[in-house]
């Protein structure tokens, strides 16, 4: 049986120079430092394309924003085709700058993984084979040209040990038939729903985290010790 992906490069393809050309465009003013400060050394930055509202200086995500095309996306006719390529809904889409020698740590995303809704899809503009994703321990270079899923829920983190600025174009786009036909076309072998309801709780930890939440002792801690609770009862039956 083939392992669950955890990264996945889809059929879809598109034109380098001109996306290059799209994204060179923008001075050093038009984009914005991560906020997530803590999550990265050395450089890491954003610009906004489809915002909330169309805010080209709108960078956090926002649970029920209705998401416009910015300013910005109106200078980038083939980003633009790019986006539209994607039959499904696209809320916000952003350029992606990872300086020379920058790192982003080791973190899990939750909630962009295709079985979750929104699908987050990277597609490389500016890269170098010496740009690695580490997805679960594992290196792994996203070339340019090409639409990459990973499932963020895992453990990954990014180093640009190259000598210019990775940028990725980053979609996040609701989950549709469309969308889960380009991945079944690419040979995704989808991650089995989690036992627990929540990706990280195992049976290793799973008794260990009951306890915790009890001691809390609040209680939406307190059902969801139950809730965690009956599932073992069922699933050890």
């Amino acid at each position: 049986m083939s392992a669950p992906s955890a990264w996945l490069r889809l059929l879809l393809q598109f034109d380098v120079a001109r996306m290059q050309q799209d994204s060179d465009r923008f001075a050093a003013a038009d984009w914005i430092s991560h906020f997530n400060t803590c999550a990265y050394e050395n450089g890491w930055s954003c610009l906004p394309l489809r915002a909330p509202g169309g805010d080209a200086r709108q960078i956090m995500p926002l649970d029920g924003a209705s998401y416009a095309d910015t300013p910005q996306l109106a200078r980038c006719p083939y980003l633009q085709q790019v986006i539209g390529r994607f039959e499904c809904e696209v809320g916000a889409a952003r350029l992606m700058a990872l300086a020379a020698g920058a790192v982003i740590r080791e973190h899990t995303d939750p909630g962009t993984a295709l079985a979750d809704g929104v699908t987050r899809i990277h597609i490389p503009i500016h890269t170098s084979p010496r740009v690695l994703f580490h997805i679960e321990g594992q290196p792994v270079h996203f070339d340019a040209g090409h639409a990459w899923y990973m499932d963020a829920s895992c453990r990954h983190a990014v180093a640009n040990h190259g000598h210019a600025a990775r940028v990725h174009l980053v979609l996040d786009c609701t989950t549709n038939d469309w969308l889960r036909d380009q991945f079944a076309a690419a040979g995704f072998v989808p991650r089995p729903a989690p036992r627990y309801g929540v990706r990280g709780i195992h049976d290793g930890n799973v008794h260990e985290l009951i306890a915790s939440l009890r001691r809390i002792g609040a209680p939406a801690a307190v059902a969801e010790a139950d809730r965690l609770a009956a599932l073992c009862a069922r699933v050890t039956a």
